[in-house]
């Protein structure tokens, strides 16, 4: 990134959020590290549906990634994120991005009612909208392989995730 965004116009990165850019680890904690999809969230006790907990937007952000975007937005590169999030978790999220120090360009998540077999054929095209805008992105990061695939990214970068898989 550092060396590529100054040659390019309008260089952006993109970002997934749960577990790339915020931690649910304590939701996955309280389920002894199952993923709960439904229900409520018993912060004492458990378990903590992962949709409850993000509805909570207490998420902490993820140290290296924080910095990323930090030097990402000093250097003049647009910071995007996308995830697979409801539409309905979308004001939460942008809350809890930029309460956790993040100043996203844009936060993208699945629109109503939207379901897709692959996070590949939802987060792809979203980041040809963004080539289409006129982005370079120089940079792709998340922690499942489906955040991604699908091309528009000049580098892509996937951190490990030992809790769960997605396709």
């Amino acid at each position: 990134m550092v060396q590529r965004a100054p040659h390019v116009t309008k260089p952006a990165i993109v970002l997934d959020i749960d577990e790339t850019s915020l931690s649910n680890w304590p939701a996955y904690r309280l389920n002894g590290w199952g993923r709960v999809l439904v229900g409520g969230c018993d912060l004492e006790k458990g378990p903590c549906s992962i949709r409850a907990w993000q509805m909570l937007g207490t998420s902490k952000a993820l140290p290296p990634t924080l910095a990323l975007a930090k030097r990402a937005r000093a250097m003049g590169v647009a910071v995007f994120f996308i995830s697979g999030r409801p539409a309905a978790l979308k004001d939460v999220t942008e809350r809890n991005l930029r309460a956790q120090g993040y100043e996203p360009t844009g936060v993208i998540v699945l629109p109503e009612g939207a379901a897709f077999t692959s996070a590949v054929d939802f987060k792809a095209p979203e980041r040809r909208k963004l080539r289409e805008a006129g982005y370079t992105i120089v940079l792709s990061m998340g922690d499942q392989q489906s955040d991604l695939d699908g091309g528009y990214a000049e580098r892509t970068f996937k951190l490990p995730n030992p809790v769960y898989f997605l396709p």
